[in-house]
């Protein structure tokens, strides 16, 4: 694309440019392209002013109707003259190319110089139009001579256009409506296959919607219709868009053509190739970024020239295969080709400039945006077609396969009827075997759950016995105190009855005081009942948290403390513990939790039981065991911990612990089944043990129980 348009600028170059004078434009009335009737003149220093350019004798005559002058830093004056014969004295100059960065008209009347700049902001402009316009105000029959300034940071294509306010008007309304349907087109489109996309989920389609959007975008922009409606304060970014817009669209471009052509499966070389075409196009981009505007074109340049050989490339050889796809995006590409070939060939005066060359550029890119929507929506159907073969290749083995299945059901019917009579039989024993084992772990579960009672019983007459023998102990000396108290009584209703004086009766009432010692038999009384007030009070504390250990609502889902079951259960295994085991609890101030609280209790029993075992097996008859119970908690979970320094475990054991008859006590000692109803029912309360033991050191168990239980099964 850009290697043609060099070739013709080279060209013009030579064959349009000559260094003789023509005379005055002639204007009669209608529309007139006045290029190659302007002197261009190229100022390298970019200082001259006005009055050195108009001494001037370096301007070079143009020949053609659309100048095209070469990227340069330069500043370019154009300079021109008008004789008006027509009956308008009020004339539009138009400079029909929206992306100069300098735009300066000067017009010079009986020594006196007119300027305007539009340098400025779009919304200081007084033609709201992206296009430069320039009021002249020319008598009939009268002649001036005009020049322009002018300078960008592209190449500069420069169609001047002069009309009457009314002609050009109605020009510039035509090509807004041309641009209106354009845009318009491109929107329908985008939206169109966009819910295409969004149905079928073929990433062509987004690639397609991206495409086509930016390409848009980018003929907008050069257009100047985005600084028109959109930038229009905001030159800087409508510059920036100049070179980004068509970078994106060529990457996406790039990116669109691989996967619409697998171009990974049918062209694996010229697949890497495209990532060339795209690397290009994004150093293009970060150019312009980094505000080397003309670099930036010149690689933008190359990344188009390298596009269209790599595109040509890869949709002709596919095309030559007969691979459908390529053929209809060659047919797109070709029309997008050849419309921008008939714009550049129009710039440089091969083609002739009308209403029918100024839309080539944008006439090729519509059709190529149908027809790549006819190509996807090929494809689609393409794969309909495939589908559909498929689907009906499939039902004709799915025929054949129903036959065979009939064939072979009746033979293996009667395999089945056989193979049923066995099974029935092996399904029998096996009932029987499954009864059978049921039995067994009942009675097993039983044992294990009789062992614990056991040793609840035991601790029960441990613990009620120390108090009960309190109280007993203390009633024998009670019932003394009481009986020399009623004698006392009794002896002072006589003297108060008798008929002696008081002073008498006070006498001998002191006198039995002394004798029975009665401050001392009043403090022992205070003592007996205290003691026997506190075996009383310790009985009801022992049998209460008996209450908590056993909880008899155990089948209610509820609130519990497990701060209160651990203490119970503790009171349970006090006898264990005598005074060879310190004990020490580091209760966390933690919420009450959803649990089954006597299965909770059991499981506490199981662990602080194996925890005492394991100390009296390191320690035997001497001190020095600990046992440390802590809790605590967080957001979601309570945490219970209990660690002793007993024997430990070994990596094996650990594994093992939990396992169904896996005990390292004497035979007769344990059922093997108490850690694994514990981890079952830890399980089942959606919480995790875990064990952490050192041989020789200690085992540490860590419960962690969910604070809101979400039970789906009962426990």
């Amino acid at each position: 694309m850009k290697m043609f348009k060099y070739i013709l600028i080279i060209f013009s170059l030579i064959c349009s440019l000559s260094a003789s004078a023509q005379g005055p434009v002639i204007f009669k009335g209608q529309n007139l392209v006045i290029g190659n009737q302007v002197s261009i003149l190229e100022d390298e220093t970019n200082n001259l002013s006005l009055k050195e350019v108009a001494d001037s004798d370096a301007f070079v005559q143009s020949t053609v109707p659309i100048p095209n002058l070469q990227l340069s830093h330069s500043d370019f004056w154009i300079k021109f003259s008008i004789r008006n014969e027509s009956d308008q004295e009020k004339l539009i100059l138009a400079l029909e190319y929206p992306m100069l960065s300098i735009c300066e008209f000067y017009s010079i009347s009986d020594g006196k110089v007119n300027s305007l700049s539009y340098n400025d902001n779009f919304s200081k402009r007084k033609y709201k139009n992206q296009n430069f316009l320039f009021d002249i105000d020319l008598a009939k029959g009268a002649t001036e001579t005009y020049y322009l300034r002018v300078k960008s940071s592209e190449q500069m294509v420069l169609p001047l256009i002069i009309g009457t306010p009314k002609l050009m008007a109605e020009r510039l309304s035509g090509n807004d409506l041309v641009w209106g349907m354009f845009i318009g087109l491109i929107l329908v489109m985008v939206v169109y296959n966009l819910f295409i996309y969004i149905s079928v989920k073929d990433a062509s389609y987004l690639y397609y919607v991206a495409y086509s959007l930016l390409i848009g975008l980018t003929q907008v922009t050069l257009s100047g219709y985005t600084y028109r409606f959109i930038l229009f304060d905001y030159p800087a970014l409508n510059h920036m868009g100049i070179i980004i817009f068509p970078g994106l669209a060529g990457i996406i471009g790039n990116l669109f053509m691989m996967n619409f052509l697998q171009t990974r499966e049918n062209t694996p070389k010229l697949h890497k190739a495209i990532y060339v075409s795209i690397l290009i196009y994004s150093t293009a981009v970060v150019l312009r970024l980094m505000g080397f505007d003309q670099a930036s074109y010149r690689t933008i340049d190359i990344a188009a020239i390298t596009t269209v050989l790599i595109t040509f490339t890869v949709t002709i050889s596919l095309s030559l295969k007969g691979y459908r796809p390529a053929i209809l995006f060659l047919l797109a590409f070709s029309m997008f080709f050849t419309g921008l070939l008939l714009f550049v060939l129009r710039n440089l005066g091969i083609v002739p400039y009308n209403d029918l060359t100024n839309y080539t550029k944008e006439g090729g890119i519509a059709l190529d945006v149908v027809l790549l929507a006819f190509a996807l929506a090929d494809k689609i159907n393409t794969f309909k077609r495939e589908k559909e073969k498929s689907q009906e290749e499939t039902l004709v083995a799915l025929q054949e396969n129903d036959r065979i299945v009939r064939e072979q059901n009746v033979f293996l019917e009667t395999k089945v009827n056989e193979r049923t009579l066995e099974l029935i039989d092996a399904n029998n024993e096996i009932s029987q075997t499954l009864v059978e084992l049921k039995e067994a772990q009942g009675q097993l579960v039983e044992a294990e759950k009789m062992a614990s009672l056991g040793q609840l019983t035991a601790g029960i007459a441990h613990e009620i016995n120390n108090p009960i023998n309190f109280v007993t102990s203390n009633i024998m000396p009670l019932n003394r105190d009481v009986d020399i108290l009623i004698d006392f009584i009794q002896e002072m209703e006589k003297i108060g009855l008798s008929d002696l004086p008081a002073e008498e009766k006070k006498r001998q009432i002191e006198e039995q005081k002394e004798e029975l010692d009665y401050d001392y038999l009043k403090m022992e009384i205070s003592q007996l009942l205290k003691g026997i007030h506190e075996g009383a009070s310790r009985t009801s504390e022992i049998v209460k948290g008996l209450r908590v250990f056993s909880r008899l609502d155990e089948d209610d889902l509820k609130k519990a403390d497990m701060n209160g079951g651990l203490d119970s259960t503790l009171i349970v295994i006090n006898n264990l513990l005598s005074n060879k085991i310190s004990l020490e609890k580091e209760y966390g101030d933690i919420p009450m939790i959803d649990c089954y609280p006597g299965k909770l209790n059991q499981v506490f029993l199981n662990i602080l039981s194996n925890a005492i075992f394991a100390i009296n097996k390191k320690f035997g008859d001497n001190s020095g065991g600990v046992l440390k119970i802590s809790t605590s908690s967080n957001e979601k979970s309570v945490f219970v911990k209990i660690e002793d320094n007993g024997i430990g475990m070994d990596e094996i054991t650990k594994k093992k612990i939990f396992e169904p008859f896996f005990t390292t006590k004497d035979v007769g000692e344990g059922t093997g089944l108490g850690m694994s109803i514990a981890y079952n029912t830890i399980r089942r309360h959606q919480g995790e043990i875990q064990v952490i033991s050192t041989p020789g050191l200690g085992t540490e168990f860590i419960l962690e129980l969910p604070i809101i239980l979400n039970i789906t099964e009962d426990i």
